[in-house]
Formats: structure tokens, C-alpha cells, sequence
């Protein structure tokens, strides 16, 4: 893997349903995974969600990172998200160039080069993958 060129992708879950933590995921892909194989967590069911999660964390760098139920009613929201993508972002083993963080908004003060991508999970490879690497984890 070249480290001189990573590439993360970031998303959450667990935003919507205001029910429970916040979970999100930073994945840097090896270069041999199926790519093809990766699309939005919200369309794959349960069962092949766990095997794809199985597939990404062979083929890929990953973290998960959450923010607690306590946080968010603390925090607000968005600003738990983002907790929770710092937690993730900072648990990764190599540090990306740059981070592809799926919808608008991006942590701050991180050192990185962050781009946020209006629905990244059905666009880019990695932040599918941190989407269902993300619902996974939650889902445990």
C-alpha cells in the first residue's frame, strides 16, 4: 500500500433515528478490493451487509468510531457525528492525504484535507465501505 497517497472514506449511522449512538467509519481501501461489490449500506440487506463487512475489513484499513447517547443529548447531533468521525478518523493505523466524508458536513481542526460529498455512499468506493463497515458495527 503506498502511504504517500491514502485515500479514507467517512460516513455514520445511526443520525436519522435519534434512538441510539452515533456510529461512524474510516476506511482506506487496499488497491486489490472489488470495488464493484460496494454501494450504499442502505441498500444491501442485513445478511450480505455482514459478509460485504467481513470482505472491506480483509481488504482495507479501518476504524469505527462512536459517540454515546449522553454525547449527543450533550452536544447536539451534528456535532456528535462529527465526535464520532474524530474517534474514527484518529483510531486509523496510517494517516490519509485526504478524507471523503459522505454528506455536507466535516470535522474541523483535525490537520487533514477533508471534501464532503453530497450522497458520497452511492459514489465513492470508500465511503460506501465505511457506510457498511459504519451499520455493522451498529448494528451489533
Amino acid at each position: 500500500m503506498n502511504k504517500n497517497k491514502l485515500t479514507a472514506g467517512v460516513d455514520e449511522v445511526g443520525r436519522g433515528s435519534w434512538i441510539g449512538p452515533v456510529f461512524s467509519a474510516a476506511v482506506i481501501l487496499k488497491k486489490n478490493i472489488n470495488k464493484n461489490l460496494l454501494r450504499d449500506s442502505k441498500k444491501i440487506p442485513a445478511k450480505e451487509r455482514k459478509q460485504l463487512a467481513n470482505y472491506i475489513k480483509k481488504n482495507s484499513i479501518y476504524s469505527v468510531g462512536k459517540a454515546s447517547i449522553k454525547e449527543i443529548d450533550k452536544l447536539n447531533i451534528l456535532q456528535a457525528t462529527l465526535l464520532s468521525m474524530k474517534r474514527a478518523i484518529n483510531n486509523l493505523k496510517h494517516k490519509p492525504n485526504i478524507i471523503l466524508v459522505d454528506g455536507a458536513h466535516a470535522p474541523k481542526n483535525m490537520g487533514y484535507h477533508f471534501k464532503t460529498i453530497i450522497r458520497g455512499d452511492e459514489k465513492i468506493s470508500s465511503i460506501s465501505a465505511a457506510s457498511i463497515i459504519a451499520k455493522v458495527a451498529r448494528d451489533r
